[in-house]
């Protein structure tokens, strides 16, 4: 149910406005002036805001820039009896959405806060959509482990040279191999992400070279495999300590040759791609152990980079959390929020086990259950009882 705030010094207007808009099924609250609106505002969020211009105490532009300056994404719609055309568009020139006169015509003003709603929910919807297709990945931090990283990146993409990525699960593999693409000559092609952890080892074959029809049961027509779709760009093997032996030896063989051949098939098909291949696993163990191909592993060692633990970097801590919460805060269209100082003292405390994956996870949770300033209290209260304190 949409929320609706009211703020108007006439309580004939605010009870009227209520009862219409009850009626239509939305959520409102009132507001006598101001001061009392823009409390109410800082406390919750509504979908919109409909603001009288002519208040005592606290003119309605003057609560319309408050407004804005706390949360640019206000949708305010101005209402007033002493409406002029130079009010209305000094009051559209200073972020309103709207302008209706007094007394309001209420089928107009029924449609003006729907188009407000349909406005505010495109622009939801393209802030995602942005983030979903955006082909900047941000990196933060700002400690020796990190700083070393980004000047590797920046060093190395620009060459074709295999890179082998370790660390732990949760600290950014992934988002390394984006930037290595993203920084690389190859960065207008495709880069294309194998879980070789995600994939059944009798389907590992096919998903990476691809089939030909018929020739398997389910095969019932030819399909490209990763080596294909990403040729020209990057092809990202995360988890490639989970990788079968039968498909290391293909994924040698083609790092060899750069050629492949579909399951079933047996034309050699020339593919151009940059492997950068990702494990949380220690891959001397697993050489010893017989589980990961010696030779395979110095084909994709050319450069190794490791990828610290959240716990190697609590410095960074701070940093992540704040940036973490203005994303949370985007997606999800909340009131702005921000941590004070003990609370991020009290997140740098915290056994990160799950590393920057779990970081992000507590602070989505503080941010959807805590008010507008994050405090110690609340990092202690949600975020340690699912993560040990360091001793």
């Amino acid at each position: 149910m949409s929320k609706i705030l009211v703020i108007d010094d006439e309580r004939s207007i605010r009870n009227t406005l209520k009862d219409i808009l009850e009626y239509e099924k939305f959520e409102v609250e009132l507001a006598e002036d101001g001061f009392e609106g823009l409390e109410k505002a800082s406390e919750n969020k509504f979908d919109v805001i409909l603001l009288d211009i002519k208040m005592p105490k606290m003119d309605g532009m003057e609560v319309l820039e408050k407004l804005l300056e706390k949360d640019p994404d206000n949708t305010v719609v101005m209402i007033s009896g002493h409406g002029t055309i130079e009010t209305a568009v000094e009051a559209i020139k200073k972020g309103a959405y709207d302008f209706i006169s007094k007394p309001p015509d209420i089928n107009r003003m029924l449609i003006t806060i729907r188009n407000a709603l349909d406005k505010r929910e495109l622009v939801t919807e393209t802030r995602v959509l942005k983030r979903k297709v955006s082909k900047t990945y941000d990196m933060i931090g700002e400690s020796a482990a990190i700083i070393h990283i980004k000047e590797m990146i920046e060093r190395v993409a620009p060459t074709d040279a295999r890179i082998f990525i370790t660390g732990p699960n949760g600290t950014g593999k992934e988002l390394v191999a984006r930037w290595l693409h993203e920084l690389s000559n190859r960065s207008k092609g495709p880069f294309i992400e194998v879980n070789c952890a995600a994939i059944p080892s009798e389907l590992i074959e096919s998903e990476l070279f691809g089939h030909e029809k018929g020739s398997f049961t389910s095969a019932i027509k030819q399909k490209k495999g990763n080596f294909e779709l990403a040729s020209g760009g990057t092809l990202f093997l995360d988890e490639i300590g989970d990788m079968s032996l039968a498909a290391q030896a293909k994924v040698l063989r083609a790092l060899q040759e750069n050629k492949i051949t579909r399951v079933g098939g047996e034309k050699e098909i020339a593919v151009d791609v940059r492997v950068v291949a990702a494990t949380n696993k220690d891959i001397q163990q697993e050489i010893q152990k017989g589980n990961f191909r010696e030779d395979l592993y110095h084909r994709l060692s050319v450069i190794l980079i490791n990828v610290p633990s959240l716990n190697e970097r609590e410095d960074d801590i701070p940093l992540l959390a704040n940036y973490f919460l203005e994303q949370i805060i985007s997606e999800h269209g909340m009131p702005i929020k921000t941590f004070d100082e003990p609370s991020l003292e009290a997140l740098k405390k915290i056994n990160w086990t799950g590393n920057i994956r779990e970081l992000r996870n507590v602070v989505e949770r503080l941010a959807i259950l805590c008010d507008k300033t994050i405090t110690e209290n609340d990092v202690v209260t949600f975020a340690q009882p699912l993560s040990a304190v360091k001793r």
